[in-house]
């Protein structure tokens, strides 16, 4: 048997951002519905059935002197210092995101260079044949960027991708909308790199899936709440909450199937399901499906490790984020070894889905 060219994480990164922001510090706010009006219950009420619903308890907001770019340099510098690879043999840095660079003082998207391109001059990476972009890919973009450097490691061309996950999501929120307490910021990265084997290792297979017809706009960017026709012409994000949990546990777990059917492995093969983490109850109610789908109405116990309560959604960061802590062991409770097979799987706006399948090396 010849060697195959696989893709395999060698280095993996995180910036968590040290404001820690609890769900009593909501209490003053003033929640209005889309309307504009006020709810006829009491601010700790709503915050209790948010707590039950996502599973947020806290999250953490980047402090006013950092920018997205920022904090995605620091996650591509830890994934760069913890493993010893050299900064100047990445043949990409890719940066998902969907904001660009927001101030404090400012909602207006910055993203001119591009994130990838701050990041790369962040790094002080001289080599030309380092090429940066992003990927505007709603939640899913981390893990689309990814599957895209997987095509390039398996063309022979590329050796080693940079990807970073990086979002400020506190700076584009309507204080005035409940929601606004689910997102939260943050960065994590991976270095892809490229490895013979004879056996399969690595990235095994993915699978992305998009619905615009009915589905483009269950996330979107609109007015504040508060608005009431002034003429403040800032855009903040809005979501369909309900319409995207029903569209997310109607079409997630089948992505996830595909993938595992394009790998040829078994669901009884998966150690780790690595979920972006929208919404606890969501999560848990995704993979639920998707063991439902082999028949297995037990879910084993302690395969989908959670960040959500503590870190809240960071969007494209969550699931590098999520993978960096439980490599580094920093996870109670939850560790990778060596052969292990775990699913990567996500859900955002577009709407958009992808599952990956990967295998840790043996060695």
């Amino acid at each position: 048997m010849g060697h195959n060219l696989y893709s395999v994480i060698a280095a993996t990164g995180s910036y968590i951002p040290t404001r820690k922001v609890a769900n009593r510090d909501f209490l003053n706010r003033d929640f209005l519905d889309q309307h504009g009006n006020p709810f006829d219950k009491e601010n700790e009420e709503i915050i209790d059935k948010f707590r039950q619903i996502t599973g947020i308890e806290e999250r953490r907001y980047v402090k006013d002197d950092l920018l997205t770019s920022d904090i995605a340099s620091l996650a591509a510098r830890d994934a760069l210092d913890s493993s010893g690879i050299d900064k100047e043999t990445l043949d990409y840095v890719i940066v998902a995101h969907n904001f660009g660079d927001l101030r404090p003082d400012n909602r207006r998207t910055d993203q001119l260079p591009s994130i990838a391109s701050k990041v790369k001059h962040s790094l002080e990476i001289e080599n030309p044949n380092t090429i940066p972009y992003d990927v505007p890919f709603g939640c899913p973009g981390w893990l689309q960027g990814m599957i895209q450097a997987d095509y390039y490691i398996r063309s022979g061309d590329v050796k080693r991708a940079l990807i970073i996950g990086a979002e400020t999501l506190s700076r584009i929120y309507d204080p005035y909308d409940r929601d606004s307490m689910i997102y939260s910021d943050g960065a994590g990265a991976a270095i892809l790199e490229a490895r013979e084997s004879e056996t399969p290792v690595g990235i095994l297979s993915h699978k992305t899936r998009s619905d615009t017809l009915d589905q483009a706009y269950l996330l979107r960017m609109g007015a504040s709440f508060r608005s009431n026709g002034e003429s403040d012409q800032d855009l903040y994000m809005k979501m369909d909450g309900h319409k995207l949990y029903q569209y997310a546990l109607r079409n997630v777990p089948g992505v996830v199937k595909e993938s595992l059917d394009k790998a040829e492995c078994s669901l009884d093969d998966i150690q780790k399901v690595f979920i972006h983490q929208a919404n606890a109850k969501m999560d848990q109610a995704i993979l639920k499906r998707i063991f439902k789908l082999y028949e297995r109405n037990n879910v084993p116990d302690n395969i989908m490790p959670m960040t959500i309560s503590w870190l809240g959604n960071s969007s494209v960061a969550t699931i590098p984020t999520l993978l960096d802590l439980v490599i580094k062991e920093k996870m109670e409770d939850h560790t990778v070894k060596n052969g292990d097979h775990v699913i990567f799987a996500s859900v955002g706006a577009g709407m958009n889905i992808n599952s990956m399948v990967y295998r840790f090396p043996e060695d």
